[in-house]
């Protein structure tokens, strides 16, 4: 029933649901009837500025504030000063939000891993779009520059769900900017598993009962993923060889989440931009 769905601000919610159905202009239409038998608009019930500073005043605890932020907020300030924007003049004060600044890569591939409440298994214990390198920790995007250089594609492995709260089209792009090639994960939040085919990430997904704890991964491995020489279908079955630091080798089974055929065609062409673009070349 998607298209029943509709997408509002909580107090609009409210107010539609005092009414009791949606199909209403609640600019002008009564959203239901007083006690005196009068009817009743939501300019009635809506609440004035000072009432909700009152509210506001009431519900804001500072202490909780100081308590969970506080020590983000007094970092140390050499990690501040390694930041792009800074580097580019940028006063602290005008930042505003990677939102607003969605049209520069080069600020939004940096935010990209960037949330300070990620876990990285490399990393345990800490927070933060961290990993490690050759033995030494460092910021994701860092890193990413490094491999870069050495020519080295990256693959991320994660649980269920991955890419939940990420669906918007930079958090795929991002991560393909960053050098990923691949991403393999229990399972895939269905928006962001199509973004990242449209960005030419190839979306593999652990079999049943097999995930990165199970294989004991720990970071140390490198990765080939075999069985696309002959071909890509949707949904088909890929053989991940890991080897690892001691020298052994182990192959598991994934499944490509690529899903429709139209989606097979962007793949191929390295995402849905390369592909539109060539589409326009052919008919000119």
């Amino acid at each position: 029933s998607i298209k029943a769905n509709f997408l509002m601000s909580p107090p609009l919610v409210v107010a539609f649901a005092i009414a009791g159905r949606v199909d209403i202009d609640v600019d002008k239409d009564p959203i239901g009837l007083g006690r005196d038998g009068k009817p009743v608009y939501l300019r009635d019930i809506w609440p004035t500025g000072e009432e909700l500073n009152e509210a506001l005043a009431t519900a804001a605890d500072t202490a909780m504030y100081q308590r969970n932020y506080g020590h983000d907020l007094t970092r140390d300030a050499r990690e501040w000063n390694e930041m792009y924007l800074i580097a580019q003049g940028v006063r602290t004060e005008d930042f505003n939000s990677y939102g607003a600044r969605r049209g520069n890569h080069e600020v939004m591939v940096r935010g990209t891993f960037a949330n300070v409440r990620i876990k990285n298994l490399m990393v345990p214990g800490v927070e933060g779009g961290v990993t490690i390198v050759d033995g030494r920790q460092m910021p994701i995007y860092d890193a990413a520059m490094q491999y870069q250089q050495r020519g080295t594609p990256l693959m991320i492995f994660a649980g269920h769900e991955y890419g939940t709260g990420s669906s918007r089209d930079w958090a795929a792009k991002g991560t393909m900017l960053l050098g990923v090639r691949a991403v393999v994960a229990k399972s895939f939040e269905r928006i962001h598993r199509s973004n990242l085919v449209m960005m030419g990430v190839l979306p593999c997904q652990f079999k049943e009962g097999t995930d990165a704890t199970s294989l004991k991964l720990d970071g140390s491995e490198t990765f080939d993923l075999l069985g696309l020489e002959s071909g890509l279908s949707p949904r088909q079955d890929v053989r991940l060889l890991i080897h690892r630091s001691s020298g052994a080798t182990e192959e598991v089974k994934l499944t490509i989440r690529i899903d429709t055929p139209i989606e097979v065609e962007y793949y191929k062409h390295g995402g849905i931009l390369p592909y539109v673009l060539r589409q326009i070349l052919g008919m000119a």
